[in-house]
Formats: structure tokens, sequence, C-alpha cells
């Protein structure tokens, strides 16, 4: 199977083009490839695929093998793919995902892709549709217990679901422990993405990821996006935030057409060929 290693603000996935390759067991294929150690080394498997409704159609699977709707840095980096290797010419593009079809504005350095613009789409804020158990409303600054420790949730859901935690410092907080425990708790029928997020000032804030069924990562898009979205509706920032993760910076803007638009970096790290 022949592919392309890249990355969003070191959130990295293997890019199989569909359109040339066949990946019969995508959710084995996910497990093998994601593997740091005895495979590629990545966050994740991204298929290009083609699409009746949009573009290009990307299928995205985490390191155990579960399919996730959306991926903010993922489909990032599939726009970089697509106009790099010249499946297309346009600038502006429309990719269906499992969270509907997106709109990407492609930036260009020296003619590849260098950064883009995604409209990740309006936020989805009540509790059935994040979704979570309970009663109907929003989710914002409400206690969760886990593990025997009691947290102040936010929850909203980009395609996929973000549950949103303040902290005082995220670099020392104890992201391994408590996101494990909060992603499979019992409240999420289809588990949860976990933000720890600081505030740096109103339009800045610093934020660490437990994504679900891959663990830690160095970035998330849909995570970032609901992120700003979360800390507007709390008062703590204005509606547009530059997002600092360990992997990059993403700038996040959730405009007053109640769209989230997501920016940030593309970058092809290596091709290849593996046995699977």
């Amino acid at each position: 199977m022949k592919f392309t290693k890249m990355h969003g603000c070191g959130n990295d996935y293997v890019y199989v083009n569909c359109l040339k390759e066949t990946v019969d067991d995508p959710a084995a294929a996910a497990r093998v490839v994601s593997d740091r150690h005895f495979g590629i080394g990545s966050d994740g498997l991204v298929l290009l695929l083609p699409s009746d409704a949009a573009d290009f159609r990307m299928q995205m699977f985490n390191p155990d093998g579960s399919e996730a709707e959306m991926c903010g840095n993922g489909i990032r980096c599939v726009a970089k793919y697509v106009f790099d290797h010249g499946l297309t010419d346009k600038t502006e593009l429309n990719i269906e995902t499992g969270a509907g079809v997106k709109r990407l504005l492609l930036t260009l350095a020296d003619g590849k892709v260098d950064r883009v613009r995604v409209n990740m789409g309006r936020p989805q804020l009540e509790r059935a549709d994040i979704p979570m158990n309970g009663p109907p409303g929003t989710v914002l600054c409400e206690k969760l217990e886990a593990g025997g420790n009691a947290f102040e949730i936010s929850c909203v859901s980009m395609g996929n679901p973000h549950t949103i935690i303040r902290v005082d410092d995220v670099d020392v907080y104890p992201v391994d422990d408590h996101g494990p425990l909060i992603e499979s708790h019992a409240a999420f029928p289809a588990r949860t993405n976990v933000e720890f997020v600081q505030i740096i000032s109103r339009d800045e804030v610093r934020s660490r990821t437990w994504e679900r069924g891959t663990g830690e990562t160095l970035a998330c898009g849909t995570g970032a996006s609901a992120t700003a979205v979360a800390c507007s509706l709390n008062g703590w920032t204005e509606r547009d935030v530059l997002v600092h993760l360990p992997g990059g910076d993403l700038e996040i803007e959730w405009s007053e057409d109640g769209s989230v638009y997501m920016t940030g970096p593309a970058v092809t790290v290596f091709s290849g060929e593996i046995a699977l």
C-alpha cells in the first residue's frame, strides 16, 4: 500500500489515495500503520476517496481502529495532498466528511499548499447533539464526577464530541490520568474528546487534547474549534482566539454567521510503501 505521512501542528496521519489504492480493512490497517514501534507511526489513518457531494471525500480511522467523524488537522492535509499531487488545481475545495461537507480555502507558497482555512460549520451545543446523556439544554460549567475527581465541564460538538475543562496550568496538568476517565465516562454514549485549557488573555489560550481512541495528541483542529466556542460562551475569551497547542498554533474565528473558521498549516513528512 502506497502512503504519504502528513501532519498539521504535529497531529500526524497516514494518507492513502484510494482513487488508486484499495484498503480492504481500514480499521485493521489503521491499527498497523499507527503503531509507532512496528508501523509507520501516526495518530491514525485517513483515506482519500471520490465523492458525489463534494470534490473529494475523507474517511478517518483512529489508532484503535474506530472511525472518527471529522479531523480538523487531517482535512487541511487532505487539501494539501490533492493540490500538491495534481488531483485538483482549485484553491477553494469542498471535502465530504462524516460530519458533512466542509469548505476549504488554500494558501500557496512556491506553488504548494502552505496553510488552509476551513469552515468547520456551526457548533452543536444541545446535550443530545454532543451526544451526552441527561436532560435537554446546553452543558456549560457543569459538574462531572470521574475516578473520584470532580470536574467542571463544557461540551461542544464540532461534528464529533468535545469536553472542555479549564485548568490553571496546562503544562503540569495530569492529562494522561484524567483524559481516559472522561473519554469513557458513562455520560458520553459515543465517548468524548477532552480539552484541558488554560486562559492566557481574552484572545489567547493554551490547550492540550486527549483524543478519543488515540490518547494525547500534539494538536486537534475540531478540539481547538470547540475550545474557542466554549471559552466564548463562558465569557473567558472573545469569539476569535489563537489556540496554542503542543504542536503549533491554530487561529479560530467564531464568526457572527454562526460558523467556526480554523486556519493552520499542513505539512508533508514523507511518502512510502508498506505491506499490510
